[in-house]
């Protein structure tokens, strides 16, 4: 027997015997009184009677107290159903109801919380989150549901019905978790919902809930691919020329005047490669200007003589002199061809003279140079002043109305700025009609976004 056993057991039979002793003494003196008063008129069933009478006492009191221990309902922490009495408690409302519903709440973070801020703290953090989910089913309706601590950060929930029912809260509260912090905490909260229609036994639905959170987690992850594979996928797809090629219109007034081109890298495996993720490793592995080289081949000899295309490059492959040589190889090739160059950087290149004239050689070729987020970064606005440009394309946190509106004033120092200037500006990420009108109202030239166009696969 384990130690915590020994002293468990130790525990509740002290805790039995102080119990037990006012009641064993109340006896005792109840049976002395007697037999001290009525000694001679006793008969032989008294004795019988108060025998027994002290051994159902000791055996009642012994009975209450293993099992009181032994039946345990709430949660010592979160005050929620413990597990045990909670399979019990679903067990039975399967059984009774036609159709049960089980959701399944977890704080995905509760591991680097207690890491973090301590036990204590992540002991807070269950309660909170328990209190804030109690309240949160009160305000739709529901109320006096079974609840449970499954195990860590782990809930299950229980509710009459079916999970169409349900599926509309628990999407709505997974959303409104967000906001949701205690003490400053940020809590990380997920769930998966099923019912009896998958399975009647409660071991399987549990079970079920579980794969269907691994597999939700499985998807949020589904892009992140370790460093040393990602960087074989890039120089692979980089030496296959695997990758995929996709277009939006950008609009002057009502028409479409250019195309933005946006690449992803196509893997052998079958995953694709996103900006974000193989930009990096270009960087690190110093493969800009052949990437650079490879798009823009690709763009010039296919597609750039039917329209204008943009496309986002290194702005170090524009300063290179292998990358400068073969663009002007292809522009004289494909004379009929036209692109723009978008260009953005962090770290502010001082040799001007130099960039301009790089700039002025590529526009008497008839391409365009657009600096991008303006207004974000301070290079952008350094190189708007300085360079000699075609365009400006503002940063993509002015994109939303709301955010128009509050920064109106900078947004329209920026396109005074680049009028008297000679230089068109570019607002891109338009969702709705609200902020193409007050995009327009400003006097943006060049205008992109799904309001207008979606982003589409060239053929």
């Amino acid at each position: 027997m384990l130690l915590p056993q020994t002293k468990e057991r130790e525990y509740r039979f002290r805790l039995a015997l102080r119990m037990g002793l006012p009641i064993f003494a109340l006896i005792i003196a109840f049976t002395s009184h007697t037999l001290v008063s009525n000694y001679n008129t006793l008969n032989t069933s008294f004795y019988i009677e108060a025998i027994a009478l002290l051994f159902v006492s000791v055996y009642f009191i012994l009975y209450l107290i293993y099992a009181g221990f032994n039946v345990k309902i709430t949660d010592d922490v979160t005050k929620t159903f413990s597990r045990e009495y909670l399979y019990n408690y679903l067990n039975k409302e399967i059984k009774n109801k036609k159709e049960y519903t089980l959701i399944l709440l977890n704080i995905d973070n509760l591991h680097d919380i207690n890491k973090m801020y301590g036990i204590k703290n992540g002991d807070k953090v269950l309660k909170k989150v328990v209190e804030w989910i109690n309240s949160y089913m009160k305000n739709e309706g529901i109320e006096n549901f079974p609840l449970g601590h499954i195990k860590g950060g782990d809930f299950i929930l229980g509710l009459e019905g079916s999970k169409d029912k349900y599926s509309t809260i628990l999407d709505l509260m997974c959303l409104k978790s967000n906001e949701l912090k205690v003490d400053d905490i940020e809590i990380k909260f997920s769930g998966a919902i099923t019912d009896t229609n998958y399975s009647q036994d409660l071991d399987y639905l549990i079970e079920h809930l579980f794969e269907l959170q691994s597999k939700k987690k499985n998807l949020k992850n589904e892009d992140i691919i370790n460093p040393n594979e990602l960087e074989k996928i890039v120089i692979d797809s980089l030496s296959k020329r695997s990758f995929t090629l996709m277009e939006q219109d950008v609009y002057e007034g009502n028409k479409s005047v250019f195309k933005e081109a946006f690449i992803r890298l196509n893997a052998a495996n079958g995953k694709i490669i996103h900006p974000k993720s193989y930009r990096k490793v270009l960087n690190k592995l110093s493969l800009g200007v052949d990437f650079d080289l490879m798009v823009i081949e690709e763009i010039i000899t296919k597609y750039a003589d039917k329209q204008r295309y943009a496309i986002n490059i290194f702005p170090t492959s524009l300063r290179n002199d292998k990358f400068l040589t073969k663009l002007k190889e292809l522009l004289k090739e494909y004379n009929n061809s036209k692109i723009i160059l978008i260009l953005s950087e962090m770290e502010y290149y001082s040799f001007i003279k130099r960039y301009n004239s790089i700039i002025d050689s590529l526009r008497k070729m008839d391409v365009w140079i657009a600096i991008d987020r303006l207004g974000s970064i301070h290079t952008s606005f350094l190189y708007l002043r300085e360079l000699e440009i075609d365009i400006v394309r503002f940063d993509t946190y002015y994109s939303n109305d709301k955010k128009l509106q509050k920064n109106l004033s900078i947004i329209e120092g920026f396109q005074t700025m680049a009028q008297e200037k000679g230089v068109k500006t570019w607002m891109k990420n338009i969702e709705n009609k609200e902020s193409l009108a007050m995009a327009q109202k400003i006097g943006i030239n060049y205008i992109q976004g799904k309001v207008l166009s979606n982003l589409e696969l060239e053929r």
